[in-house]
């Protein structure tokens, strides 16, 4: 397989599953379920490239222009690197021959990075832990990446289908 048709695989394979999280972040919005706001992620990436990487409370932070396409854009960004992490662990055969074992591993795994970095930066404490509902938060961060999993599973699915 080429370089380039590798490359492009990893892309589609991450944007997909990224997208596969944000329908079922949609469908829990729907359902009254409070889902992340896009706004302060990009929010944080913008101070974060300003040299400030923690906030009290990302809320009260001082917005930066263009925070809710930031947001967006670091989200997906961040679905593709997890794509990548996931072909650099199973190799580019798993692309052509995709199990689920592996992606939902690899997605639940990823919850590491918002518990134990990005909420502490955004002034969430470690793991929710300076939330209202720790316990709830922590389950849907799970949640949300084991969906993210079965994303990287489908996706790929697709891929090797294409």
């Amino acid at each position: 397989m080429a370089a380039l048709e590798v490359v492009a695989q990893v892309v589609l394979l991450g944007a997909g599953a990224t997208a596969v999280m944000d329908m079922w972040m949609l469908l829990m919005k729907a359902l009254g379920v409070p889902t992340l706001n896009f706004a302060f992620v990009g929010r944080w990436v913008g101070h974060a490239c300003q040299g400030r990487f923690v906030h009290a409370s990302i809320g009260q932070a001082s917005s930066v222009r263009g925070e809710v396409a930031l947001g967006w854009v670091a989200h997906y960004v961040t679905g593709v690197v997890f794509a990548i992490t996931l072909v650099w662990v199973e190799g580019i055969a798993w692309l052509q021959a995709p199990t689920i074992l592996p992606a939902l591993i690899l997605g639940v795994v990823t919850v590491a990075v918002p518990l134990l970095l990005i909420q502490p930066a955004m002034g969430a404490g470690f793991a929710s832990s300076k939330t209202a509902a720790p316990g709830k938060n922590r389950l849907r961060s799970v949640i949300n990446h084991g969906v993210f999993g079965v994303g990287l599973y489908l996706a790929a699915q697709v891929i090797a289908w294409a």
